[in-house]
């Protein structure tokens, strides 16, 4: 998947040896860390980045979900599991980057 973020790609240019550290680690988690199924590691990573207000992250994790075959149905069900976790504010504030995506 191409870099969403401008920032992300200068990341990678500028600290190369961390980078692919910070890419083999997150390979092996995601990919090797356990029995769930693609989809469903990627909207809890959707609400994970949601609940924690990293909106670079969500936007991202979106686009992982969406293309992992997740519906916008079930994404918008991820939203709404941390409402009442974290509050209203932050659900609204993650279903507007949501929105924004579409």
């Amino acid at each position: 998947m191409k870099d969403l973020h401008k920032i992300f790609t200068l990341f990678k240019d500028e600290f190369p040896g961390v980078y692919a550290k910070h890419e083999a680690l997150g390979r092996e988690i995601h990919g090797s860390g356990g029995p769930l199924p693609e989809k469903t590691r990627w909207l809890i990573k959707v609400a994970v980045s949601a609940a924690s207000q990293h909106k670079l992250s969500l936007e991202t994790h979106l686009a992982k979900a969406r293309q992992a075959g997740a519906t916008e149905d079930e994404i918008k069900h991820a939203l709404l599991l941390i409402m009442q976790t974290t509050g209203f504010p932050m659900f609204m504030e993650a279903y507007s980057v949501f929105k924004s995506m579409k």
